[in-house]
């Protein structure tokens, strides 16, 4: 199974996999119902979570009835524990906006809530990252979850998101990084996606981040908060939410 998972996401394209996956998952949620583990996006749970990859596999974290992934779900425990998200009224705007969160956003009365993205098909505004057709200080809330990663000038990616940013505003701007990299490590040379899966963890990847990826925001002009949310729950509720333990939360506000 884990093989399967692995040949399909390296073979598919991504907005293919999005359009496909919302015809799958439902069988899939139903064949692995139990109540070993929950999803606290949406309350269900499983015997077992699915194994999700592309180049190493992680067992148990990609929960059938969302989607959602350790990250996505430690995402939606500190903005629904820690934030006024689901409360004040606020101008959201979402990167490469994830199916875990998207329809339960829309549906928030207290959002205005944009969406954006160069090819998700499921992004209101198509929009490259570097150059974003926004106006200064136009957003309360930004979530970048897992894009810069994907971006050769991440910098000025960086300082896009900056620009459209209300003052005092919050954006979270998750990315896989290496916690035994002090510096992140880019090779603009390496182009052939087999290769970049090797060395960066995935095909589209393009550097691999590391410890100094908060400093990096810092010079950007943010000021920038490493919350490990974890440490906040019982060891029980980590595992039954299979979260990514220790995980920082790049909290970050202008």
């Amino acid at each position: 199974m884990k093989k399967v998972f692995k040949l399909l996401l390296n073979l598919i394209p991504r907005p293919l996999l999005i359009r496909l996956s919302y015809l799958v998952r439902p069988f899939v949620a139903f064949f692995l119902r139990g109540d070993t583990y929950t999803d606290p996006i949406d309350g269900k749970s499983f015997r077992q979570f699915l194994s999700y990859g592309y180049e190493k596999i992680r067992p148990n974290v990609l929960s059938p009835s969302t989607l959602s992934l350790e990250r996505h779900r430690l995402f939606w425990l500190y903005l629904k524990n820690e934030t006024q998200f689901f409360k004040a009224k606020l101008k959201v705007l979402h990167f490469a906006p994830e199916q875990a969160f998207l329809k339960r956003f829309k549906k928030l009365s207290n959002l205005e809530y944009t969406t954006t993205d160069l090819n998700s098909p499921i992004a209101d505004v198509k929009a490259d990252i570097c150059n974003l057709p926004f106006a200064d200080n136009s957003f309360d809330f930004i979530i970048c979850n897992h894009v810069l990663e994907h971006i050769p000038n991440h910098l000025q990616a960086m300082r896009e998101i900056y620009r459209v940013l209300v003052p005092n505003g919050t954006a979270i701007l998750q990315v896989p990084y290496d916690r035994n990299r002090v510096t992140t490590f880019e090779d603009d040379t390496i182009t052939d996606p087999k290769e970049r899966a090797k060395v960066f963890g995935q095909y589209d990847h393009v550097r691999v981040y590391g410890m100094d990826f908060f400093e990096t925001l810092k010079t950007i002009g943010f000021n920038v908060e490493a919350v490990d949310y974890t440490s906040a729950l019982t060891e029980e509720e980590i595992n039954k939410y299979r979260l990514p333990k220790g995980e920082l939360l790049p909290i970050c506000k202008k």
